[in-house]
Formats: structure tokens, sequence, C-alpha cells
């Protein structure tokens, strides 16, 4: 199971580079860096359950996240790489995190967004498995006026069962973004 570990921490950095390669050569042809960025509140270790993880920390998560400029079309979205925080008020789990956002315009406002990467965690709270996790997010929102907009977001991180334990943190929450 550690040489799964390993493989999968050397996989997903070699990923994460990859896709974040880009950033100096795409920041020096528009001039700027940032895409958007995002903060909100999230209800920390929720019950909502989507991968079985029993909720065992207290608190509410403070969340930024940075989204840059560099972008792809795939899969009729935009992709574009992402460095985020979330901290726990009550001491328990809190992390960093980076890798990419996909996003996809639902028109009348409304946008899609699904985003993949790594997180860092401080092992304080409940064991994890591992300070290195997989961390998934799901989020909804609407434009609300010119640059400003709010979301609703679900974010996960696990170790993706490559040690044990793996209770997983699921959060929920709301942001509000600043589009550059």
């Amino acid at each position: 199971m550690k040489n799964l570990h390993g493989k999968f921490i050397a996989a997903s950095l070699l990923l994460t580079s990859i896709f974040l390669s880009p950033l100096q050569t795409h920041a020096e042809s528009r001039g700027t860096v940032l895409h958007e960025y995002r903060i909100g509140i999230m209800a920390h270790d929720t019950d909502i359950n989507l991968w079985g993880a029993a909720p065992s920390e207290q608190g509410i998560d403070f969340n930024g996240e940075l989204i840059f400029t560099p972008e792809w079309e795939v899969l009729g979205g935009i992709a574009r790489p992402n460095l985020g925080m979330s901290i726990n008020s009550a001491g328990d789990t809190s992390y960093i995190y980076s890798g990419g956002l996909l996003e996809w315009d639902g028109g009348s406002g409304w946008f899609f967004d699904a985003g993949v990467g790594l997180s860092m965690n401080d092992r304080k709270g409940k064991d994890l498995g591992s300070n290195l996790l997989l961390r998934l997010a799901l989020e909804v929102g609407h434009d609300i006026y010119q640059c400003h907009r709010v979301s609703l977001i679900m974010d996960h991180i696990s170790n993706a069962n490559t040690a044990d334990p793996n209770p997983g943190i699921d959060n929920i929450g709301l942001r509000y973004g600043y589009l550059f």
C-alpha cells in the first residue's frame, strides 16, 4: 500500500506541475496572473455523507482561493489552475490546496465548477491517514453584478484509499468571488 501511496503522490505532483507550468508565460502575455479570487465560509466536516465519511470535527472553515489566468478549453468548459486554503475555527483540520478548476458557463449568469487537486493538512483533528490528500470540489454559482459572483461549494478531502484510515472530510458553504 505504501508503494501505491508514493505513486499516487508522484503522479499528482507531476500533473499539478504540468498544469501550473504555463503560469509565467501566460501572465507575461496578459499582464495579470489572477483571473478571480473567492472567499467564503463553510460548515466543516458535515454529514452530507457523499463518500461515507463520519463527521467528528467541529467549527467552521474560512476559505480563500486564487484562480489563475492560464486557461484551456476542456470538455466544453474552461480549465484554470487554483491555489487555496481552509482554516478551521475550532482548531481541527485546516489545509492548503492546489490543482485545477474546470468551469462551465450555464447561461444567464450561472456557472458550474468541478475542482481536483492535492491538499496538505496540519494533522490536527481526526486521523486522515496522511497529511497529503486528494481534494475534490463541486460549486454552482451566479454572477450578481459585473465582476461579482456568489456560489455554493461542496469540497471533500481524503487520501483516496491510499492509506488507512480514510475517513475524509466533507465541507459545504457559501463563497463570494471577484473576477479581474
